[in-house]
């Protein structure tokens, strides 16, 4: 007998006309049913792009057939009308792809202080060391850090078609609401306006031509991520967290998060793993395993461990990443074997 689970686990092969993620991520396989050798399935678009529902249902219809013991294959395209600005299947559509970005990954922590921002800079520069053209999103509204981190203090300034122009730094093109603040300016926003800005900081700068468009999310799981994932289609999500359970704990909530919106997990990080003293003595300040040990239980890929290097703090703190100004040194390794895990990740 073939179960609606093996339906669904093989439609899983059927990717998206034009992105990298399947339709069953999209949440736009609505109804499976198998009796006696006989399969059916419904899918439901919002789109009017016939092209694209022929070549969903051609590639359904293929890979159905190719499972064992299915006789007969019936595949529905529904294609309704949807009203302007509608939201895609199951509350999720194919949000629009950002011209001359390939792919784009969501650096995320259940909760604040696991060193996210850090990660994403030296994340973000390790890539551009690998020979990558890379942006770096920052779209913590409230708390911007990242210009800081990446050295950048001048403005964006405004292309010829009135578009921002993210200025850059070691390779890395930038955009942060640190850029349009005073220093000491709080934000005191609500959703919609965070969402709003968002929008614009994806599709209204000039990003030109990217390998990889990285993008630091505050902690948590409120707006500004699920406005970003309603905002742009996300190749997949990289959680960093501390050995310890109070971290591990909320980072469970965060990759649920990315789970309910049809995110890929890339897999986790774990930050601060211990510290070597100057005498070779290794100290575990925060324990030590668990990142790895919740990847296992989350059944998610282990990119790898950042010990505590004061050069990664130095260098955050007077705008110089470590993988940039000491890429040959253990603290700059550390982040470039990060960086070929989630490639590796993306890859598949």
């Amino acid at each position: 007998m073939i179960s609606e689970q093996q339906i669904t686990d093989a439609l899983k092969a059927v990717k998206y006309p034009g992105y990298s993620r399947d339709i069953v991520s999209f949440g736009i396989v609505k109804h499976v049913a198998a009796s006696n050798g006989a399969v059916s399935v419904t899918i439901q678009l919002t789109s009017a792009n016939n092209e694209a529902a022929q070549k969903i249902k051609a590639d359904a219809e293929a890979v159905l057939h190719g499972m064992a013991g299915v006789q007969m294959v019936s595949v529905q395209v529904n294609q309704p009308a949807a009203p302007a600005g509608a939201q895609a299947p199951g509350g999720m559509a194919p949000p629009n792809k950002v011209p001359g970005i390939k792919r784009i990954v969501a650096i995320a922590s259940g909760k604040g202080g696991v060193g996210k921002s850090t990660c994403s800079v030296n994340l973000a520069c390790a890539f551009t060391h690998l020979g990558d053209k890379v942006g770096l999103l920052d779209c913590d509204i409230y708390g911007p850090s990242i210009p800081l981190m990446m050295g950048i203090k001048h403005r964006p300034t405004i292309s010829a078609d009135e578009k921002l122009v993210p200025p850059s730094n070691y390779g890395v093109k930038l955009m942060s609401m640190g850029f349009l603040l005073d220093s000491d300016q709080p934000v005191i926003w609500r959703g919609p306006m965070i969402m709003k800005t968002i929008q614009q900081f994806v599709h209204s700068v000039d990003w030109g031509e990217l390998d990889y468009l990285f993008v630091d999310l505050p902690p948590g799981t409120g707006d500004a991520q699920l406005s970003l994932c309603q905002t742009v289609p996300l190749d997949g999500g990289v959680i960093v967290t501390t050995p310890q359970e109070a971290s591990l704990g909320v980072v469970r909530k965060g990759i649920a998060m990315f789970n309910k919106v049809n995110v890929p997990i890339l897999g986790l990080v774990e930050n601060m793993s211990y510290y070597t003293t100057p005498t070779g003595d290794r100290i575990e300040l925060f324990g030590h395993g668990g990142g790895k040990a919740e990847a296992a239980r989350q059944n998610a890929p282990f990119l790898g461990e950042i010990p505590i290097f004061m050069e990664i703090r130095e260098g955050g703190d007077a705008g110089q990443p470590v993988v940039k100004t000491q890429p040959d040194s253990a603290a700059g390794r550390a982040f470039v074997d990060v960086a070929i895990n989630v490639r590796k990740q993306l890859m598949k």
